[in-house]
Protein backbone atom coordinates (compact mmCIF):
# COMPACT_ATOMS: atom_id res chain seq x y z
CA UNK A 1 0.00 0.00 0.00
CA UNK A 2 1.93 3.79 -0.89
CA UNK A 3 0.64 6.60 -0.01
CA UNK A 4 -0.27 9.43 -2.32
CA UNK A 5 -0.25 13.22 -0.73
CA UNK A 6 -1.96 15.85 -3.03
CA UNK A 7 -2.03 19.20 -1.90
CA UNK A 8 -4.32 22.72 -3.02
CA UNK A 9 -2.78 25.65 -4.32
CA UNK A 10 -4.24 29.35 -4.56
CA UNK A 11 -6.82 29.23 -7.50
CA UNK A 12 -8.57 25.37 -6.48
CA UNK A 13 -6.29 23.74 -8.50
CA UNK A 14 -4.39 20.41 -6.94
CA UNK A 15 -0.83 19.39 -7.24
CA UNK A 16 0.24 15.56 -7.22
CA UNK A 17 3.09 15.00 -4.56
CA UNK A 18 5.72 12.20 -4.61
CA UNK A 19 4.46 8.36 -3.54
CA UNK A 20 6.13 7.64 -0.11
CA UNK A 21 7.02 4.42 1.35
CA UNK A 22 4.13 2.93 2.94
CA UNK A 23 3.71 3.00 7.34
CA UNK A 24 4.55 -0.36 8.53
CA UNK A 25 2.07 -2.65 9.30
CA UNK A 26 1.12 -3.72 13.40
CA UNK A 27 1.80 -6.86 12.60
CA UNK A 28 5.56 -6.19 10.88
CA UNK A 29 6.57 -3.66 13.35
CA UNK A 30 5.53 -6.10 16.33
CA UNK A 31 7.57 -8.81 14.52
CA UNK A 32 10.86 -6.33 14.01
CA UNK A 33 10.29 -5.43 17.65
CA UNK A 34 10.59 -9.35 19.11
CA UNK A 35 13.45 -9.90 16.53
CA UNK A 36 15.17 -6.84 18.68
CA UNK A 37 13.82 -7.99 22.30
CA UNK A 38 15.69 -11.59 21.45
CA UNK A 39 17.50 -12.18 25.13
CA UNK A 40 21.47 -11.75 24.80
CA UNK A 41 22.78 -14.69 27.33
CA UNK A 42 26.37 -13.70 28.73
CA UNK A 43 29.31 -16.68 27.82
CA UNK A 44 30.25 -18.46 31.09
CA UNK A 45 33.93 -18.70 31.66
CA UNK A 46 34.40 -22.55 30.02
CA UNK A 47 31.98 -21.13 26.89
CA UNK A 48 34.23 -17.90 26.51
CA UNK A 49 37.84 -20.00 26.88
CA UNK A 50 36.44 -22.79 24.04
CA UNK A 51 35.47 -19.77 21.71
CA UNK A 52 38.98 -17.75 22.31
CA UNK A 53 40.85 -21.49 21.59
CA UNK A 54 38.26 -22.10 17.90
CA UNK A 55 38.76 -18.29 17.21
CA UNK A 56 42.16 -17.09 18.52
CA UNK A 57 43.71 -13.49 17.62
CA UNK A 58 45.46 -12.80 14.62
CA UNK A 59 48.45 -10.56 16.54
CA UNK A 60 48.86 -7.02 15.09
CA UNK A 61 52.93 -8.00 14.85
CA UNK A 62 51.86 -10.64 12.17
CA UNK A 63 50.22 -8.21 9.75
CA UNK A 64 53.21 -5.92 10.14
CA UNK A 65 55.60 -8.80 9.07
CA UNK A 66 53.47 -9.30 5.95
CA UNK A 67 54.03 -5.91 5.38
CA UNK A 68 57.64 -6.19 5.85
CA UNK A 69 57.51 -9.68 3.51
CA UNK A 70 55.67 -7.63 0.69
CA UNK A 71 57.52 -4.55 1.01
CA UNK A 72 60.62 -6.13 0.97
CA UNK A 73 59.41 -8.06 -2.59
CA UNK A 74 57.92 -5.17 -4.29
CA UNK A 75 61.30 -3.30 -4.01
CA UNK A 76 62.88 -6.35 -5.30
CA UNK A 77 60.41 -6.25 -8.29
CA UNK A 78 60.27 -2.76 -9.28
CA UNK A 79 63.91 -2.88 -9.22
CA UNK A 80 64.03 -5.84 -11.19
CA UNK A 81 61.76 -5.06 -13.88
CA UNK A 82 62.81 -1.58 -14.06
CA UNK A 83 66.55 -2.34 -13.81
CA UNK A 84 66.89 1.09 -11.91
CA UNK A 85 67.93 1.12 -8.31
CA UNK A 86 66.33 4.63 -7.47
CA UNK A 87 62.64 2.79 -8.35
CA UNK A 88 63.34 -0.46 -6.00
CA UNK A 89 64.60 2.56 -3.12
CA UNK A 90 61.54 4.58 -3.97
CA UNK A 91 58.88 1.24 -3.89
CA UNK A 92 60.86 -0.36 -0.86
CA UNK A 93 60.63 3.40 1.15
CA UNK A 94 56.65 3.65 0.18
CA UNK A 95 56.29 0.32 1.85
CA UNK A 96 58.58 1.29 5.06
CA UNK A 97 56.12 4.14 5.02
CA UNK A 98 53.54 1.69 6.02
CA UNK A 99 55.44 -0.36 8.06
CA UNK A 100 56.93 1.81 10.67
CA UNK A 101 53.72 3.60 11.53
CA UNK A 102 52.33 0.00 11.49
CA UNK A 103 54.83 -1.07 14.08
CA UNK A 104 54.12 1.55 16.33
CA UNK A 105 50.61 1.46 16.34
CA UNK A 106 51.29 -2.74 16.77
CA UNK A 107 53.54 -1.30 19.74
CA UNK A 108 51.11 0.48 21.63
CA UNK A 109 47.56 -1.64 21.49
CA UNK A 110 49.69 -4.59 22.87
CA UNK A 111 51.09 -2.49 25.78
CA UNK A 112 49.96 -3.17 29.34
CA UNK A 113 47.78 0.22 29.16
CA UNK A 114 45.84 -0.56 26.77
CA UNK A 115 44.42 -3.28 27.92
CA UNK A 116 43.53 -2.17 31.03
CA UNK A 117 39.60 -1.39 30.54
CA UNK A 118 37.49 -0.86 27.60
CA UNK A 119 37.94 2.37 28.00
CA UNK A 120 41.81 2.81 27.97
CA UNK A 121 42.01 -0.15 24.75
CA UNK A 122 39.06 2.41 22.96
CA UNK A 123 41.14 5.59 24.21
CA UNK A 124 44.64 3.68 23.35
CA UNK A 125 43.14 2.22 19.75
CA UNK A 126 42.32 5.91 19.04
CA UNK A 127 45.25 7.95 20.33
CA UNK A 128 47.45 5.07 18.25
CA UNK A 129 45.78 5.20 15.16
CA UNK A 130 46.62 9.55 14.70
CA UNK A 131 50.46 8.38 15.65
CA UNK A 132 50.10 6.21 12.83
CA UNK A 133 48.50 8.49 10.47
CA UNK A 134 50.89 11.12 11.19
CA UNK A 135 53.75 9.28 11.22
CA UNK A 136 52.62 8.12 7.29
CA UNK A 137 52.18 11.84 6.36
CA UNK A 138 55.62 12.56 8.00
CA UNK A 139 57.21 9.84 5.96
CA UNK A 140 55.17 10.70 2.94
CA UNK A 141 56.41 14.12 3.37
CA UNK A 142 60.00 13.57 3.99
CA UNK A 143 60.06 11.09 1.02
CA UNK A 144 61.88 13.58 -1.72
CA UNK A 145 64.45 14.67 0.51
CA UNK A 146 65.22 10.94 2.13
CA UNK A 147 65.51 9.04 -1.38
CA UNK A 148 67.54 9.91 -4.27
CA UNK A 149 66.22 9.96 -7.74
CA UNK A 150 62.72 9.54 -6.19
CA UNK A 151 60.12 7.87 -8.36
CA UNK A 152 56.26 8.64 -7.10
CA UNK A 153 54.70 6.17 -9.19
CA UNK A 154 57.06 3.73 -7.54
CA UNK A 155 56.52 4.60 -4.33
CA UNK A 156 53.15 4.79 -4.23
CA UNK A 157 52.50 1.06 -5.56
CA UNK A 158 55.28 0.02 -2.68
CA UNK A 159 52.42 2.25 -0.72
CA UNK A 160 49.46 0.60 -1.66
CA UNK A 161 51.00 -3.19 -1.75
CA UNK A 162 52.02 -3.11 2.23
CA UNK A 163 48.56 -1.64 2.70
CA UNK A 164 47.02 -4.71 1.34
CA UNK A 165 48.69 -6.61 3.63
CA UNK A 166 45.71 -6.20 5.72
CA UNK A 167 42.90 -7.43 3.71
CA UNK A 168 44.62 -10.88 3.18
CA UNK A 169 46.23 -11.11 7.04
CA UNK A 170 43.63 -13.42 7.85
CA UNK A 171 43.86 -15.52 5.06
CA UNK A 172 47.78 -16.15 6.15
CA UNK A 173 47.16 -16.34 9.60
CA UNK A 174 48.73 -18.95 11.81
CA UNK A 175 47.51 -22.37 12.17
CA UNK A 176 44.09 -22.03 14.37
CA UNK A 177 43.80 -18.78 13.67
CA UNK A 178 40.19 -17.83 11.36
CA UNK A 179 38.02 -15.47 10.85
CA UNK A 180 34.95 -15.60 13.61
CA UNK A 181 31.25 -16.81 11.96
CA UNK A 182 29.06 -14.87 14.21
CA UNK A 183 26.12 -17.51 13.09
CA UNK A 184 28.44 -20.69 14.78
CA UNK A 185 26.61 -21.70 18.59
CA UNK A 186 28.95 -22.46 20.99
Amino acid sequence: MKIRAEISVPGGARKNMKTVAPLPDDRQAAQEDAEENVPIRPLSAQEARQLRERHPMVSPWWVVAGQVVVGLLAALAAWGFTGKQNVGWSAGYGALAVVIPAALFARGLTSRFSSLNAGTAAAGFLVWEMVKVAATIALLGAAPKLVRDLSWPAMLVGLVLALKVYWVALAFAPKGARPVRTNEKI
